[in-house]
Formats: structure tokens, C-alpha cells, sequence
């Protein structure tokens, strides 16, 4: 019966020093960062790698302070609410939303756990009601009356700028509002159809090609983004020159753009994101940041093709968009 006791007391040990080094393994295990990017194409890209350098800038080493579990929706709604599920039955340290279809999924999946949400790339966190609980991040809003001013030079004539966007997203609703209300002052008038999906955006640019707009002016809008490509071959087979929003836009054979550095916003949210793994300030502690810098991008190959001329104001102040 001793040994039988004295076996037991063992038993008994083993098992609380066991649960005690477990314990300890769990406390040290590096933190998870889960992003959740909407789609894949350059500027969101651009994003995720600038928010991976932000962090690096603030001192934290991937793979000793942090992991990263990436993922990509593939611009699909519902597979962006199932990846932030996801992240949130992990209970990750902090979710990074690349994108509003993203960014609105993993609020809706963190906010019952209290996970922090870091945002980048959407252009109206108010409209897409992402500015208030434990979520912050950085904003693209786009340059419209830059962009308008930029298509005034390049096409002194024209009357009419098409636009494509889809109806889902508040950020491009909020985005059309606004050309909407300043496009007077520059002599514009906007032709603006809407889609609900990828599939329909080459048949809605067929639509504005018929209507016989003098220009394309892109926003920041992944569904129509992502099928870029597409759009050009039309356009300029159309003989119609297209802006882009973005300097990847540009490199892609939009014409020029008045537009931000994703890389650079990507960084920014990084910066954010590591003042919140560090526990110098909780997310609902900062305000989300906008980029109000912007740079004025041209493809000379486009504006060539496209029979435009570039005054002098405007070559004093662009950069050549190109692949390095």
C-alpha cells in the first residue's frame, strides 16, 4: 500500500510539473499576427509587404516576436468572413485587414474576443463604419481633386470621365459622391455604372466605351482593380486613355495617376500594428491615419500611345512608373 501511495504522489507530481511547463510554453509562444488580404494584385500587395517592414522598422522580429499566418480571399466575400473566423477561433494577437470586404469581416469576428484589428487601404473608415472599437488602422483616401486637375491637363478638351465601381463596397459609393460633387468645378461631367461582381465589370466597360466618355478614371476599387488588364485591352483598342489611382495602376499601362504609395501605406499601418503589439496603446486608442501625400505617376508609353501631351507643369513634378 506504500508503494502504491508513494507511486501515486509521484504520479500526481509529474502531472503538476507537466501542466506547469506547459503553462510556461504557452506564455512564451510567439505571438500570431493573422492578415487577411482581400485579393491579390500589386497595391494590396504592396500593402502586406510595407506592413511587414513597418514592424521591422519598430523592432519586432518576425519569428521571435511575432508569426504570420497570411491569407487571400481571392476577392471573395465569403471566404474573407470565413478567414477571419478563423483567426478568431486562433485567437490570434492581432488581426491585419488589407482591404474593407477583409477589414469589415475580421471586425465583425474580433470584437466578441477583443482582438485588435489593424486596418489598411480603405478609403472611408467612417462610411464602411470601421472607426470606432478596437480596430484603427490607415485610410487611402483618394486624391479626387488632384486626380480631376491631373485629367484637366492631359486632356484640355475633354467633357465626360467614365467610372466603374462596385456597389457592395462603401468606399467606392463614398468615392463616386465625391467626383460626383466636384467633378463641375474642373468641367467634368461623370458617367459612373456599378457591378456586383468581377464578372460583370468587362461588360459595364463596354457599356461606358459605347456611351463615348472621354476617359476612364479608376478608384481604389479591388473588384474592378483585379480585372485591369482586361479593361486596358477595351480602352485601348477604344482609343480611350484610362487613369489609374495608384502608381501600380500606372506601371500596368494606365496613363498616369494622381495616387498614393501603397508600400508606404502599408508601412504606416505596421507602425501602428507594433505600438499595439507592444502595449504602448490599445487599437481603440488610435485614431486611424489618412496618407494625404500623393505623387503624380505616368506610363510615357501609355500617354504615347494614347496621343496625349504632357505639359510642362505636370513633367516638372511626375515620376516614371515602371517595374525596377
Amino acid at each position: 500500500m506504500k508503494n502504491i501511495a508513494k507511486l501515486t504522489r509521484i504520479a500526481v507530481l509529474v502531472l503538476i510539473l507537466s501542466l506547469a511547463f506547459s503553462a510556461a510554453a504557452g506564455c512564451s509562444k510567439t505571438r500570431v499576427i493573422g492578415i487577411s488580404q482581400f485579393g491579390e494584385h500589386a497595391s494590396l500587395d504592396n500593402c502586406r509587404l510595407g506592413f511587414l517592414q513597418g514592424l521591422k522598422d519598430a523592432g519586432l522580429t518576425e519569428g521571435q516576436d511575432f508569426t504570420i499566418d497570411y491569407q487571400n480571399a481571392g476577392f471573395d466575400g465569403a471566404i474573407a468572413t470565413q478567414i477571419a473566423q478563423t483567426f478568431s477561433a486562433k485567437n490570434v494577437a492581432l488581426m491585419c485587414a488589407i482591404a474593407t470586404p477583409s477589414a469589415t469581416a475580421c471586425y465583425a469576428a474580433a470584437e466578441d474576443k477583443d482582438i485588435p484589428v489593424v486596418f489598411s487601404a480603405i478609403t472611408d473608415p467612417v462610411e464602411a463604419k470601421l472607426d470606432s472599437g478596437n480596430i484603427t488602422g490607415t485610410s487611402d483616401k483618394l486624391a479626387v481633386d488632384a486626380q480631376l486637375e491631373l485629367i484637366r491637363k492631359l486632356q484640355p478638351e475633354a467633357d465626360t470621365i467614365g467610372i466603374l465601381y462596385t456597389t457592395s463596397e462603401p468606399n467606392s459609393v463614398s468615392a463616386i459622391a465625391e467626383y460626383k460633387a466636384k467633378a463641375g468645378q474642373y468641367g467634368f461631367t461623370i458617367e459612373a455604372i456599378g457591378v456586383t461582381a468581377q464578372s460583370e465589370v468587362t461588360l459595364a466597360a463596354d457599356s461606358l466605351i459605347a456611351k463615348q466618355v472621354d476617359c476612364f478614371s479608376n478608384l481604389t476599387d479591388n473588384t474592378v482593380v483585379g480585372v485591369l488588364a482586361s479593361i486596358l485591352e477595351k480602352t485601348n483598342e477604344a482609343g480611350i486613355p484610362v487613369y489609374g489611382s495608384e502608381v501600380e495602376q500606372v506601371k500596368r499601362g494606365c496613363v498616369a495617376a494622381a495616387g498614393i504609395d501603397y508600400y508606404q501605406l502599408g508601412r504606416q499601418t505596421g507602425a501602428i500594428a507594433a505600438r499595439i503589439l507592444k502595449g504602448e496603446a490599445k487599437a481603440s486608442e488610435i485614431p486611424y491615419e489618412v496618407i494625404s501625400e500623393y505623387g503624380i505617376y505616368v506610363n510615357s508609353e501609355a500617354i504615347a500611345a494614347a496621343n496625349l501631351t504632357v505639359p510642362a507643369d505636370v513633367a516638372a513634378r511626375m515620376t516614371e512608373a515602371k517595374d525596377a
